[in-house]
């Protein structure tokens, strides 16, 4: 669906079937990208369609579904960036970098590195980057969505950036 698609008027099911046709995908790598484990990030964003479909009626902007769906991923990735957390406290039993993703967009060695690199960054570093390249959002829109200043998610990309050409080396790429 293009994002020029208007869904005013449309019911959930209707809504939602044509949001989850066109966007599942690029959602589930946004959240794999942020959480490394494709199984979690399918859950993640299949939690936030039903979520959008229960509150479709008071949704005031129908046209802006898109971008509800976008911030509740990265804000469902982030609880459960959290929780393991909690949970790899309590059990020391399993390290986020050794959780893997699989799947279509784990194509490629350079694709592999590129992730295991973004896996050694700070979480707020990660979160900045992937939004920033991976879903082409402004400074502002990065700010608003984690809770941050601008200033910050500059800094954040600055560090992260450099944190990459450093791990990645030969395969860097500088994405600006």
């Amino acid at each position: 669906m293009p994002e020029h698609l208007s869904l005013v008027g449309a019911d959930a099911d209707e809504a939602v079937e044509q949001l989850y046709a066109a966007h599942w995908r690029q959602l589930v790598r946004l959240s794999a990208l942020l959480v490394h484990d494709q199984a979690a990030a399918e859950d993640l964003v299949q939690d936030a369609f039903v979520a959008m479909h229960g509150k479709w009626s008071r949704l005031r902007d129908p046209d802006k579904a898109l971008a509800y769906l976008r911030q509740a991923v990265v804000n469902r990735s982030r609880s459960a960036l959290r929780h393991r957390g909690v949970v790899e406290r309590h059990t020391r039993s399993t390290r986020v970098a050794d959780l893997v993703v699989e799947g279509p967009s784990a194509s490629g060695a350079r694709s592999d590195a590129v992730r295991d690199a973004l896996r050694r960054l700070s979480e707020r570093q990660r979160e900045v980057l992937v939004l920033r390249y991976y879903l082409d959002w402004s400074e502002a829109q990065i700010a608003d969505a984690l809770g941050i200043s601008r200033g910050a998610v500059k800094a954040h990309a600055s560090r992260g950036s450099a944190a990459l050409r450093d791990l990645l080396g030969d395969w860097w790429e500088d994405p600006s």
